[in-house]
């Protein structure tokens, strides 16, 4: 008689219990990763806020300065949730980095941004949102911060849930906005400003997805749709990344470096100019011995924007945690300066304390929460691939350049998906382009019906409609719900 350790059925129900708790393992990992993130989250608040207690000392404003950096760091890991994927999702999307090196890239170049060159001076009231001497006094204002603060973090929060990419600067402007309008009334409000930001909605994106679309353009009628695609990439692929080692010299001369080193357009566009013919110069030996064997397809060609695209994303991030760390740490920094000295109509400089929340913020957010953004901008609008993804990162380079001669004020969360669009919008209509003109030199061919071609869209219309959507509403939503939370603590305070 068989041993039953030794009978095969046996064997087969222990197969299928092993792989029913293998499954049960695999499903707690899923159900614990999210805990964990909040676990992790909550942790990074509650040390903002003992730092906050030990580098303010023991006053009678204590209290209000620790919550108001609690609510920084909230602030500063929705940032790192939300805004970091608009600079690594293009390059995930292309395949040129990994989930995790983009992370590890962003993490470190995103805290270098903050820590080296972070806006050390932003206006008490958010870039002249409001009229400070409408505040009345240091505690009304500090309700006004605060409120701004945590109306911006959960909003930025829902979007992040919801899976928009929406702008953190236009949800702090709404949230200074709407707290301003709860303190002292709509007269408080700078609207000429908040007509120039509105007007940023629609030109940010559009512009962005307007010069991303022209360099596509440009790559496939230069190198794409040539005959001799190789031979075509050894002119081209030198000259584009020149253009862009020089768009992102002069981006980072006018908007990374500003604590450093204060540089004016012109001075920038120098700077810019000389860095990117010497990039060009530079790159014709490297260009054409990566080129050397290629096959002479389209495939081969991705192979010769990768490592431009790695320098792209990495330059995209340290810009953005020079520039958008005051979005998190602003308000704070203004809170503790009011309730230092009671003065909030000064500019105020950002201590060294407040910078670091603000960058480890930013770099846990993403670690944590980012990849689900990441990969919405990267692959779910449309299908990148290096080439695409390179005319997206140069389109956001190029397009601060031309807003900050324009004086505007625009969104690098807009730009960055806005070029997106404009990547799988000019797809679109390139390929209806082409089936017309086959359909004019070939009749007889057989086309896709008017239907499937609908199908076929390259740009994906329920995202484009929910991320337009967030867009439209960020400000009012955040200005609602400061207002409604303005009056709460005014209610609770006074």
């Amino acid at each position: 008689m068989t041993d039953e350790q030794g009978d095969p059925r046996h064997l087969e129900t222990l197969d299928r219990d092993l792989a029913r708790f293998s499954n049960l393992e695999i499903a707690t990992s899923m159900i614990a990763r999210p805990m964990v993130g909040l676990g992790v989250s909550l942790v990074f608040v509650l040390i903002a806020g003992i730092a906050a207690m030990l580098f303010f000392g023991q006053t009678n404003n204590t209290l209000i300065v620790v919550i108001a950096a609690c609510l920084g760091a909230y602030m500063a890991l929705n940032i790192g949730a939300n805004d970091v994927a608009n600079n690594m999702g293009p390059a995930v999307g292309a395949n040129a980095l990994s989930m995790g090196g983009a992370i590890a890239i962003a993490v470190i170049f995103e805290s270098a941004g903050a820590l080296i060159a972070g806006g050390d001076v932003v206006s008490t009231i958010a870039k002249g949102i409001i009229a400070p001497e409408s505040m009345g006094t240091a505690s009304v204002f500090i309700w006004a911060m605060m409120a701004a603060l945590l109306s911006a973090a959960l909003w930025v929060n829902l979007a992040t849930w919801v899976g928009a990419p929406v702008s953190t600067t236009h949800s702090v402007v709404g949230g200074v906005m709407g707290a301003g309008i709860a303190a002292a009334g709509f007269a408080a409000v700078n609207w000429p400003t908040m007509g120039t930001i509105a007007a940023s909605w629609v030109i940010s994106p559009v512009l962005g997805g307007t010069i991303a679309a022209a360099f596509l353009a440009l790559i496939k009628s230069r190198i794409i749709y040539r005959d001799d695609k190789i031979a075509a990439a050894r002119v081209w692929v030198p000259i584009l990344v020149g253009i862009m080692a020089g768009a992102f010299a002069s981006y980072l001369a006018l908007k990374g470096l500003k604590r450093i080193i204060s540089i004016d357009l012109f001075t920038a566009l120098l700077i810019g100019a000389a860095i990117g013919v010497l990039s060009w110069i530079a790159m014709i030996p490297v260009i054409r011995k990566q080129s050397q064997g290629l096959e002479n397809r389209n495939k081969s060609l991705k192979v010769l924007f990768g490592i431009p695209l790695v320098v792209s994303a990495a330059l995209l991030s340290f810009a953005h945690g020079a520039n958008d760390v005051a979005n998190a740490v602003g308000p704070l920094a203004a809170i503790v300066q009011a309730s230092q000295s009671g003065d909030f109509t000064q500019v105020v400089s950002i201590p060294v304390w407040v910078m670091v929340i603000g960058a480890f913020g930013i770099s846990f957010g993403l670690f944590l929460f980012g990849p689900k953004l990441i990969r919405m901008v990267g692959s779910q609008i449309t299908k990148l691939n290096p080439m695409r993804a390179y005319c997206v990162a140069l389109s956001a380079a190029i397009t601060v350049i031309i807003a900050s001669w324009l004086g505007l004020p625009v969104s690098s969360t807009h730009i960055a998906v806005g070029a997106v669009f404009g990547v799988g919008f000019f797809r679109e209509w390139d390929a209806e382009r082409r089936i017309r003109k086959a359909r004019i030199n070939m009749p007889n061919r057989a086309h896709y019906p008017p239907e499937e071609r609908r199908r076929r869209k390259l740009v994906r219309r329920s995202h484009f409609m929910t991320i337009i959507a967030a867009w439209v509403i960020t400000v009012p939503a955040a200005a609602l719900l400061s207002g409604v939370i303005f009056f709460l603590i005014s209610s609770i305070m006074g």
